[in-house]
């Protein structure tokens, strides 16, 4: 092709003309056509032999359609590759049908557990779940919900009460549904679904006081903007104070979530006089860290030491010997609180609480007090 002649056909294409004495078509024809129209939801309803009203429903409440029906609308989508028009059905319906979660850490496996049967429950619905992370900092959770919001989420998920001011008021403020998990205060000030970490840790503290142990020692979580850590080591301190156990019998220690951090917090308490005979952590990681120390220094566990979790994670079997621990339904929760906040959205009325039941595992790393 000479240089005239492409010359001559790039002009024609940027002038738009319809036929070139080259025998191609440019601006409006083959060369440079419009792009291929967009699949509709009228489509997908002739393509699956259903009425627009189906697909819809398929699309938005898959529970509500027949599974023989259901999978032929999603062949029909797949084979058409349809795509939804997100935007215009928020401007119609005035949702967006995504819910926002704000979660303190992505490290911890008990948020996990519980964060994918929220989120398993809201696809069922037809909803989408966007998650933050706030690493425990109220103003870094604010920025995350303020944007959450912005991005137009129909609820949000949170755990703990724990929150500023400044986030329950720009909810409250903008009517978002939302729901408080992991807690259970056991006030109607806001929607829950969770269970009483003061109660469970009390319970898992007499279980260990009944063994005889009293001199007993705490590795807890950071309490700091952390209400279930903060009612963890009340629980326990409640146990021991209705049983008269002495403030000197008593030692805690704060740690991260890690397993040296827990190791560490035992070698800690260890120094204390007189030493604790007993350890009641606040979650599992901490435990297996103290246990895996306890033993690379020699100490029989059960016998000379007894080391108790919290959360029964899958660590609590992973280590030797096995954690006794507080079995928390975390996948129940889950569940629980996406139906909940769906409904609170679907009806704008907030629904009743839902509490939850915890019970201590036991297994091989609780025994008697020496002696």
């Amino acid at each position: 092709m000479t240089k005239c002649k492409r010359l001559h056909l790039q002009m024609q294409a940027l002038a738009g003309c319809r036929e070139c004495r080259y025998g191609i078509f440019c601006g409006m024809g083959a060369l440079s056509s419009k792009p291929a129209q967009r699949p509709t939801l009228d489509d997908v309803a002739r393509e699956a032999q259903v009425s627009t009203a189906t697909v819809s429903r398929c699309l938005n409440e898959p529970d509500r359609v027949v599974k023989a029906t259901r999978q032929r609308v999603l062949a029909a989508v797949a084979k058409l590759d349809y795509a939804p028009n997100f935007s215009a059905r928020a401007l119609a319906s005035n949702r967006t049908n995504t819910i926002g979660a704000v979660i303190p850490t992505m490290d911890n496996a008990m948020f996990a557990y519980g964060l994918q049967a929220f989120q398993e429950e809201l696809a069922r619905s037809g909803m989408t779940m966007l998650v933050a992370s706030s690493g425990y900092d109220q103003a870094n959770e604010d920025d995350q919900i303020r944007v959450l919001i912005g991005r137009g989420v129909d609820g949000i998920f949170l755990i703990g009460t724990a929150h500023s001011d400044a986030a329950y008021a720009m909810l409250e403020d903008r009517g978002i549904p939302y729901i408080l998990s992991w807690c259970f205060p056991g006030d109607d000030d806001h929607l829950y679904a969770g269970f009483d970490n003061r109660k469970a840790a009390k319970e898992l503290a007499d279980h260990v006081l009944d063994e005889g142990h009293r001199t007993i020692g705490m590795i807890a979580g950071i309490s700091r903007g952390n209400d279930r850590a903060a009612d963890r080591i009340q629980g326990v301190r409640d146990a021991l104070m209705e049983r008269g156990i002495a403030d000197d019998r008593f030692s805690l220690v704060e740690a991260v979530y890690s397993l040296e951090a827990g190791a560490d917090a035992f070698e800690r308490l260890r120094r204390e006089k007189p030493s604790p005979t007993a350890y009641l952590c606040g979650n599992d990681v901490l435990a297996a860290g103290a246990l895996n120390r306890a033993r690379s220094l020699g100490f029989q566990v059960p016998e000379e030491v007894s080391i108790v979790g919290f959360d029964d994670i899958d660590l609590a079997v992973a280590v030797t010997p096995q954690l006794t621990t507080v079995h928390v339904p975390h996948r129940r929760m889950g569940q629980a609180a996406a139906r909940l906040l769906i409904a609170y959205i679907k009806h704008q009325r907030r629904p009743q609480s839902e509490k939850f039941a915890t019970e201590i595992i036991e297994r091989g790393s609780l025994g008697p007090a020496p002696g």
